[in-house]
C-alpha cells in the first residue's frame, strides 16, 4: 500500500515519500515534538467539550426546546456515528501529520484548492465556537458577581478579561496548557459524577426509568434538530490530530485519543443525560426544563445535595467554559500557524515563539479578532446588567451554531477525502472496512447538516422569517467560497504554493532541500 503524497490534483507536489521526509518533526518553523503524550492530549481535546457546560446548558435546552425524552440515546446513537468517522479519520491520522488536521486531510484527498477552502471554513467554525463561550462566561461571571459579591457588572467586562488570560496562557508551552486543562477538565467531570451518583440515588417517583432509552422516544420533529444540539457537545474529539506534530509518536497516539475521546463523550454524556430524567422522572424532564431552562441541573442538584455543593457548581461551571475557551483558542492558533507556514496566510503566521515553541502570531491574531468580537458585541448591546440577549441569545447562540455546522460540513467532507486518498493509492481492498465506516459516516452528517441549515432559526431561535436563517450559516457559506478562490488564485499564479497546500511541515523541509544545490 503506498502511503505518501496525495497526487489528487496536485501533481505538481514534489515526491515526499521518495525525499524520506518526516511530515511532524520539522528542523525550523516547527512546533515542538514530544510535548504531549496520551495523558496530556486527551485532556487537551475533551476540555473543549465542555462537560459542565453541556450537562447544565445543552442538555436542559434540548430537553426544553426540542420536546425529546430520548435524548441519553441520542447521544449513544451520535457516538457509533462519531467512531466510525473516526475509523477513517484515525487511519488518515497515521499518514498525515499536520496542525491543519481537516484541511490537511481534506486537501491530500480532495485536492489543494479545496483544502484552501476548508481551512478557512475551520478557522472561522472553532473561531465562532470560541467566541460564542466567551458571551456565556462573561454573563455567567456577570451574575456570580451580582449573587456573591452584591457588584453590578456588564458581561463584557470579565469576558474581556478572559480574552486577555486566555491569550497568555496560550502563548506558554503546549504541556503547561495541557496541565490547566487537565485540572479544570477532572475537577469538572468529579462534579457531574457526584450529580450522576445523587440524581440515581434519589431519583423521581418513576424509579430508575430507562425509558430515556427506548427508541419510541425518538419520535417527532423535534429529533433532527436535538442531534444538531447533542452532536455540539462532541465537538472536540475531532481536534487531536491537530496536536499531531505535538506528540512523540502521533501515528499511535492521535488515533488512540480519539477513540478514547469518542468513547467517553459518547458514555459519559449519556449517562448524565439519563440521570436528568431520573432526577426529574421521564414524564416530568420536559416541563421541568421549560420551567428551570439553564436552571435545570442547579435545580435539581440543590435538593439533593445541598446548597454550598450548587454554588460550587456555579462556580466551576465557569471554570469549565474557561477551560473550553482555552482549548479553542490553541485549536485556531494551530490553523493560523498551519496556513502560515503554507501560504494560505502571511509567512509571519508560520513562526513559532522560541522559548516556548507555541503558536505565537496566530495566538496573537486570535487574541485580537476575540477583542473585536466582544467589544463589538458590548457596544451594541443596549440591554440592562443581568440581560442575555446580546452575551447569551446572541453571541453565544449564534457563534455556538455558526461553528457546529461548519465542523459537521468539515467531517463530512473529510470522510470523503479519506475514501479518496486511499482509492487513489491502490489500497481500498486493503482499507475496504474503514472506507465503508467513512462512507456511513459522512453519510449520517450529511444529514445531521441538513437538519441543521433546515431547523436553523429552532437552533437561534430567530423565528421561520428571520434573516440570521440565511446570513448566519451563509458566513460558513462564504468561507468556504473565499477559501476555494484563494486556492485557485494560488494555483493559476503560484502553482508551487498551490501544490504545498495540505503539506505542513514536509513542504518547508522539501523547498529548504530544493533551495540547498543553488547556494552552492
Amino acid at each position: 500500500m503506498t502511503t505518501g503524497s496525495s497526487s489528487t490534483s496536485d501533481t505538481a507536489r514534489p515526491p515526499a515519500s521518495d525525499a524520506g521526509i518526516s511530515t511532524y518533526l520539522g528542523q525550523e518553523s516547527a512546533l515542538r515534538a514530544g510535548r504531549l503524550g496520551t495523558a496530556g492530549l486527551l485532556l487537551s481535546v475533551l476540555a473543549a467539550t465542555g462537560p459542565l457546560m453541556v450537562v447544565a446548558g445543552v442538555m436542559p435546552t434540548t430537553f426544553a426546546v426540542m420536546g425529546v425524552v430520548g435524548q441519553p440515546l441520542l447521544f449513544l446513537i451520535l457516538g457509533v456515528v462519531l467512531a466510525l468517522f473516526s475509523v477513517g479519520y484515525a487511519e488518515m491520522s497515521r499518514h498525515v501529520h499536520n496542525a491543519g488536521a481537516f484541511y490537511a486531510y481534506i486537501s491530500r484527498g480532495l485536492g489543494p484548492t479545496a483544502g484552501a477552502g476548508a481551512a478557512l471554513v475551520a478557522l472561522v467554525a472553532y473561531s465562532a465556537l470560541q467566541f460564542g463561550i466567551y458571551g456565556m462566561f462573561g454573563f455567567e461571571v456577570s451574575g456570580l458577581c451580582a449573587t456573591y459579591l452584591d457588584l453590578q457588572i456588564a458581561w463584557w467586562v470579565p469576558a474581556l478579561v478572559a480574552v486577555l488570560a486566555v491569550g497568555a496562557l496560550a502563548l506558554l508551552k503546549i504541556d503547561v496548557n495541557a496541565r490547566v486543562l487537565g485540572v479544570l477538565l477532572l475537577v469538572e467531570v468529579a462534579l457531574v459524577v457526584v450529580f450522576d451518583i445523587a440524581a440515581i440515588g434519589d431519583p423521581a417517583k418513576e424509579g430508575l426509568s430507562l425509558h430515556a432509552f427506548n427508541p419510541d422516544t425518538l419520535t417527532g420533529a423535534g429529533v433532527g434538530t436535538a442531534l444538531c444540539f447533542c452532536i455540539a457537545a462532541f465537538t472536540g474529539f475531532e481536534q487531536a490530530p491537530v496536536y499531531a506534530e505535538e506528540t512523540s509518536r502521533p501515528h499511535i497516539l492521535v488515533p488512540r485519543v480519539m477513540f478514547l475521546a469518542v468513547g467517553f463523550v459518547a458514555v459519559f454524556f449519556a449517562i448524565s443525560s439519563w440521570a436528568l430524567t431520573v432526577a426529574a422522572g421521564p414524564s416530568a424532564i420536559i416541563p421541568t426544563a421549560q420551567k428551570q431552562s439553564a436552571g435545570l441541573m442547579f435545580f435539581l442538584t440543590e435538593s439533593r445535595l445541598g446548597t454550598t455543593f450548587t454554588d460550587v457548581v456555579h462556580v466551576l461551571f465557569v471554570t469549565g467554559m474557561f477551560a473550553a475557551l482555552l482549548s479553542f483558542h490553541n485549536v485556531v492558533s494551530r490553523y493560523a500557524f498551519a496556513m502560515g507556514r503554507e501560504g494560505l496566510l502571511p509567512a509571519a503566521f508560520g513562526r513559532t515563539n522560541s522559548s516556548s515553541g507555541a503558536p505565537g502570531t496566530g495566538s496573537l491574531l486570535q487574541t485580537a479578532v476575540s477583542l473585536i468580537v466582544v467589544v463589538a458585541f458590548a457596544v451594541t448591546d443596549g440591554g440592562k446588567t443581568g440581560d442575555p440577549t446580546a452575551p447569551v441569545l446572541q453571541l453565544f447562540t449564534w457563534g455556538g451554531n455558526v461553528g457546529a455546522l461548519g465542523i459537521i460540513l468539515l467531517m463530512a467532507a473529510s470522510s470523503l477525502a479519506v475514501i479518496v486518498f486511499f482509492v487513489r493509492r491502490g489500497a481500498a481492498g486493503v482499507q475496504a472496512p474503514r472506507l465503508v465506516a467513512s462512507g456511513i459516516a459522512g453519510i449520517a452528517l450529511l444529514v445531521i447538516a441538513f437538519y441543521t441549515v433546515k431547523d436553523f432559526d429552532v437552533l437561534v431561535g430567530s423565528g421561520p422569517g428571520s434573516s440570521l436563517n440565511w446570513v448566519l450559516p451563509g458566513v460558513i457559506v462564504l468561507a468556504a467560497v473565499i477559501g476555494v478562490a484563494h486556492g485557485a488564485f494560488l494555483r493559476s499564479r503560484n502553482p508551487e504554493a498551490h501544490a504545498r497546500i495540505g503539506l505542513g511541515n514536509e513542504a518547508f523541509q522539501l523547498e529548504k532541500a530544493a533551495a540547498t544545490p543553488a547556494e552552492q
